[in-house]
């Protein structure tokens, strides 16, 4: 794996282009802080989309169920494996980190009836 820090003009063109990638995998969402301690906000559930819009200086990683903003982002590092993104780390103003762990949605083996 290698995880690369993106540089802030490539954003939104990288979320576009990976976010089409990624619909289907289960996202876990971490939130690290010295004021609040590690807090888990989203535990794998479907991921539906990651975007950066530029005017309103916001990262949105949507999940079911949950719209998570992150405002001000001023650092993004991405995890690359063999099949594409796994995991992405955003650095917000407040110093505030947000962690996004991606995975395979799991499969259960398929048997027909009798």
């Amino acid at each position: 794996m290698a995880t690369v820090k993106l540089d802030k003009g490539t954003w939104q063109t990288y979320f576009d282009r990976v976010s089409k990638l990624v619909v289907g995998k289960q996202a876990e969402i971490e939130v690290a802080s010295l004021n609040i301690g590690d807090q888990i906000e989203a535990e794998w559930l479907p991921l539906l989309g990651v975007s950066y819009d530029p005017k309103n200086d916001l990262v949105e990683v949507l999940v079911e169920g949950l719209d998570h903003l992150i405002h001000n982002p001023r650092e993004v590092y991405v995890d690359q494996g063999p099949t594409g993104m796994t995991s992405m780390l955003v650095v917000d103003d407040a110093d505030v980190r947000q962690i996004i762990r991606l995975r395979d949605p799991i499969m259960l083996p398929y048997a027909p009836s009798p």
